[in-house]
């Protein structure tokens, strides 16, 4: 490992039996000697804490620990994260084990950081044991205090919900249809959110009291039914995140008919996670076929692409890079979810690889903690982020739109974040960008609409899509014009709405006069105020020549509402209409497969250039640029081979 400048690994995880392997007795001896070997070659360690599996004898003794299905099926031992987050004794028996782990290893020399858990929320995000009602229950206490406000909440007069006494309240149960009350399912999610994190800061707390100064705290993400920003500010010190862009070329997918541009694709979790914390690490890259013997059946990946995707983790933020795993697994479920070595552990492809991504990576030490250009924001929120989860029609636009937005910045060259708001976003979060796409923010509030406005006002550029506004934060519809609270912002209002049927004519848009599909969903749009403006027409169906596409002056700025779901093409002429230009508009011209991530630092300016095409692909400097990888000076013509990347550097 360290003759591949492999210079730290992560162990123990999963390890809870080599520590306790009866309760009550602890040995430390296998770790020992291991840590051992670690100070003798130098090797730093990030040591996990080992809740995700808890040993076969808790399990026997103690079932309430066990997570279980909807119709109270126990998930019984043999799998990993069978064990629910609100079981008092397995919160008792993790706390004993955290405890007597860091006490013991705490301070040695080594070990660099702390791992808590492994995935928390992956593979199950959904909790229905006796632990969970109970705690379920105090989670609503806490919040509405009385019955009165849950029922006003939840809207239970529909169908005869009403609850008369707390003890009536459960998680959700198997129902004669498929789903609960959509307002007790979106307080569920906020709920099993709440408890992941509360499992988290106890452990974190635990940690903290025992490890050295300079150690951090993490965790590896990121998965669902989780306020991933809120945990890492309560509990972590950095955030982790395993990549696995792979999973696009699995046997089960399409990727020749796919329009989410694949392995690329992985982007927009990265730019989320760079969202949550802007200079991350990655605790599980992609290095060989990923797979269990289940399911998840992938082909390996193609000479390149290991390359290619660490430097697209390290593009968009990640100052470590940690790969998963070293020697594929010989036993157990995961003997296909292949590493840098195969099982017979000779030298492969892989590693030479691995080889060549560490010389990449010594030469990109001055960019380390470059702040990633961004020149506009895509717009996001917990609240909508479930309710799109659990409401299949806000689900169809926000995930139409999600894609399109993401590929038509991309294949446009122009990076974007995502902003995430709640209760404690600050108007300066919002004014480092020229421009917001808040695409269908379903579930409004007053507070949220006013501190948009606020942005707006000092010459900010907001654009909302279709749905907006309809719900409060119960998820109940409030009896009001769409878009609701940001009809204010909009100068209009929603006169008449539907989905695009299957058996409509393909409707379209005439806009700067230009045809632009209008895929999904119609709002049909009414002028409210005089400095509202049409710049959009529906060109067919009962609605033609009705509004599709609004512009109103508010303050400084400008606001747009488009009465659908973004495209590729909309999102691209909205771009040139705002006046977003790719930050390397004077340097790069690239073809639509590359994409372009631009760093700063220090007045230095990195362009970073992928291609993951597997063709060739011809690109065009328009100014000389340093190339990091031979330090010689470039321009003109240049022409990158299948999944190459390339780094540069302005000219000083």
């Amino acid at each position: 490992m360290l003759q591949c400048s492999i210079k730290t690994i992560r162990i123990a995880e999963f390890a809870w039996n080599k520590f306790e392997p009866e309760e009550g007795r602890f040995t430390f001896e296998f770790f020992d000697e291991f840590l051992d070997v670690c100070k003798k070659t130098g090797m730093k360690v990030i040591f996990g804490t080992p809740t995700a599996t808890p040993p076969s004898w808790l399990t026997n003794k103690y079932p309430e620990v066990l997570n279980a299905s909807k119709d109270g099926v126990l998930y019984r031992h043999g799998g990993r994260r069978h064990y629910n987050y609100n079981s008092p004794k397995y919160r008792e028996l993790c706390s004993i084990i955290i405890d007597k782990i860091a006490a013991h290893y705490g301070k040695h020399e080594n070990i660099v950081g702390w791992q808590i858990d492994n995935e928390l929320n992956c593979e199950i995000d959904v909790f229905y044991s006796e632990s969970d009602t109970i705690a379920f229950r105090k989670f609503l206490q806490n919040k509405y205090t009385s019955l009165d406000d849950l029922n006003s909440a939840w809207g239970t007069v529909f169908w005869n919900q009403t609850y008369t006494a707390w003890e009536e309240v459960f998680v959700p149960r198997t129902l004669l249809q498929p789903d609960c009350n959509p307002h007790m399912a979106l307080d569920y999610i906020r709920f099993v959110s709440d408890s992941c994190i509360s499992f988290c800061k106890m452990q974190s707390l635990i940690l903290q009291k025992y490890k050295k100064d300079r150690d951090f705290i993490t965790t590896n993400g990121m998965f669902g039914s989780l306020d991933n920003h809120r945990m890492e500010e309560e509990c972590l010190d950095i955030y982790t995140y395993d990549s696995y862009p792979n999973f696009a070329f699995g046997l089960s997918e399409r990727p020749k008919e796919n329009t989410s541009l694949n392995d690329r694709r992985w982007s927009m979790s990265l730019a989320e996670v760079r969202s949550i914390c802007p200079h991350f690490g990655i605790m599980e890259q992609q290095s060989g076929a990923n797979g269990w013997n289940t399911h998840m059946e992938a082909p390996s990946p193609k000479p390149g692409q290991m390359m290619l995707w660490a430097m697209q983790s390290i593009a968009h933020g990640a100052d470590y890079l940690s790969f998963f795993r070293w020697r594929t697994c010989t036993m157990g479920t995961e003997i296909y979810w292949h590493g840098i070595l195969d099982y017979d552990n000779r030298d492969n492809r892989k590693l030479a690889e691995v080889k060549k991504i560490a010389a990449r990576v010594e030469k990109l030490q001055d960019m380390t903690g470059a702040e990633y250009i961004a020149p506009f924001a895509v717009v996001r929120d917990y609240d909508n982020a479930w309710d799109a989860k659990l409401d299949v029609f806000h689900r169809r636009v926000d995930q139409a739109s999600q894609t399109e937005l993401f590929a038509g910045a991309q294949q446009n060259h122009i990076p974007y974040d995502y902003l995430y708001l709640d209760e404690k976003t600050e108007l300066d979060e919002l004014t480092g960008y020229d421009l917001l796409i808040y695409p269908h923010p379903v579930i409004a509030s007053r507070e949220r609409a006013v501190l948009l406005e606020q942005y707006v006002k000092q010459g900010g550029k907001l654009a909302l899509g279709c749905r907006s506004g309809y719900k409060d934060t119960t998820g109940k519809c409030v009896m009001q014009p769409m878009p609701g609270e940001f009809s204010r912002l909009t100068g209009a209002s929603v006169a008449d709405f539907t989905f695009i049927g299957p058996d409509d004519d393909t409707i379209l848009m005439n806009w700067n006069q230009k045809m632009f599909e209008i895929k999904i969903f119609s709002d049909i749009i009414e002028q409210n105020d005089s400095s509202t403006k049409v710049i959009g027409h529906f060109t067919n169906d009962y609605y033609k020549d009705s509004p599709a596409f609004v512009r109103n002056s508010v303050g400084e700025g400008t606001v747009y509402y488009l009465g659908s779901t973004f495209t590729r093409e909309i999102t691209r002429e909205l771009l040139i209409e705002t006046g977003i230009e790719s930050p390397a508009k004077d340097f790069l011209m690239l073809p639509p497969d590359c994409e372009l991530v631009a760093r700063r630092k220090n007045g230095q300016n990195w362009f970073i250039v992928l291609n993951f095409s597997k063709q060739n692909a011809d690109i065009q400097l328009l100014q000389a640029l340093q190339d990091i990888d031979t330090g010689a000076a470039v321009s003109g013509a240049m022409q990158l081979k299948a999944y190459e990347t390339k780094v540069f550097k302005t000219m000083e």
